[in-house]
């Protein structure tokens, strides 16, 4: 690339944003289902790309340059590609979050305040492997009227070609669509100038690993969303029932086991009484347990899970909120107390009882896909779908107003909701 071409991107960006901003909702949504299409037809070619990437991928494992996880987490298959078209379909038929009016109150008669939801402007995504990641962001930012500029990992560059190639031939064709809402860069510097360009980028979102995430945070002003790390935890509480515990369990490391949401340490109440035969059926199912580990904050991403016993469930919220990465955490319990101190006590952005940890997942929720999981604790936690993707404006009306009148008392403010 020229120098200085990503800023040349940046920039028309952000003026492609104030068109998409007022994007109708048919147009939005034409453009969404003609995604959906394009992708199905175009499969067969998008899984020969991927199947490059895998067999490039796999040398780099062998290699010790790419993690196993990663290559996980890099196929595609039918059952992937189905639910990314069928993403993008229930994201089509989901409710338009864009010019929704959030608050509508009279500051006095004839001055009327409203809180509208509206697009957050220009994303930037840098993710890494998940190729599929492309779609899901690419639907979601087209409903919620936002431009988007994607940054891959190189090992997935041949499918996240494809992918956008299909996706943009499909948007090409959509009349009133205004070109550039979704740009792909690919290397390392456009990274950096990425996390530079905090006069045209409105927010950050990263899709990876630990080391990833830390970089980003460290190294740009622009506002970042997303999680650093997915410790997982589930408590299994002196009344849990047996089955229900072990298939949870189960299910939560071994299901997925490279996910962030996948279940990383196991609590056991002291007075559990198959503690023995839990831990034997989940060797069975085979899962690696470790009873001590060196450290309770570790993401292991593999089917092996860390325990340990606790004597009460203000204990196991106690280890929790130390060590949690604020991800999802959950109870088994058949005890009504307990699951609702569990829920209100752990300070993480979902957490459950007497379910998997795998449901933390947009889709799951209905969202249709999600940009990804957040834990932080400002604007949007959990996981991210059309909500998160936008924010908010005040707008005001009136005839003629001056705050003078207001402060010497000539006139007073009613304050009156009318929604």
């Amino acid at each position: 690339m020229e120098e200085n071409s990503f800023l040349n991107i940046a920039k028309k960006a952000k003026e492609v944003s104030k068109k998409t901003a007022v994007l109708s909702s048919e147009i939005k949504n034409k453009a969404l289902l003609a995604v959906a299409r394009a992708l199905d037809s175009h499969k067969d070619m998008i899984f020969e790309a991927n199947m490059k990437d895998l067999e490039e991928a796999a040398l780099m494992v062998d290699r010790g340059e790419l993690s196993q996880s990663l290559y996980s987490r890099l196929k595609l298959d039918e059952n992937k590609m189905r639910d990314m078209v069928q993403g993008i379909i229930d994201i089509s038929k989901l409710e338009e979050p864009i010019g929704k009016l959030l608050l509508k109150r009279e500051l006095d008669k004839g001055l009327i305040l409203k809180k509208i939801s509206c697009p957050i402007g220009v994303l930037g995504i840098i993710f890494e492997a998940r190729p599929d990641v492309i779609s899901q962001i690419s639907a979601l930012a087209l409903k919620s009227s936002n431009v988007v500029i994607l940054k891959g990992g190189k090992e997935a560059v041949n499918t996240n070609k494809a992918i956008m190639s299909v996706i943009n031939s499909a948007l090409a064709c959509v009349e009133g669509l205004p070109e550039g809402i979704i740009t792909q860069v690919f290397t390392r510097d456009d990274v950096a100038e990425m996390l530079k360009c905090d006069k045209y980028i409105d927010l950050i979102i990263p899709r990876g690993g630990n080391n990833l995430v830390k970089f980003i945070k460290e190294n740009t002003k622009i506002p970042v969303l997303g999680h650093a790390d997915g410790i997982c935890h589930l408590y299994v509480d002196e009344s849990a029932d047996f089955n229900k515990a072990l298939n949870i369990i189960i299910d939560a490391k071994t299901q997925y086991p490279s996910a962030c949401n996948s279940v990383e340490t196991l609590l056991i109440h002291n007075n559990f009484l198959r503690a023995k035969e839990l831990i034997d059926k989940l060797k069975d199912a085979g899962i690696m347990l470790i009873p001590n580990p060196e450290s309770w904050h570790k993401e292991y991403s593999d089917k092996i899970l860390a325990y340990k016993f606790v004597s009460s469930v203000e204990e196991a919220v106690n280890h929790i909120n130390t060590y949690s990465s604020g991800h999802t955490d959950g109870i088994i319990t058949e005890s009504k107390d307990s699951a609702e101190y569990f829920l209100s006590a752990v300070d993480s952005a979902g957490v459950y009882h007497n379910v998997s940890t795998r449901f933390a997942d947009g889709f799951r929720y209905g969202f249709g896909a999600e940009v990804g999981i957040s834990t932080n604790k400002t604007h949007a936690r959990g996981p991210v779908g059309l909500e998160g993707l936008t924010i908010y404006k005040y707008t005001l009306e009136g005839g003629g107003q001056i705050v003078k009148d207001y402060v010497e008392g000539r006139k007073s403010f009613t304050h009156k909701d009318l929604i």
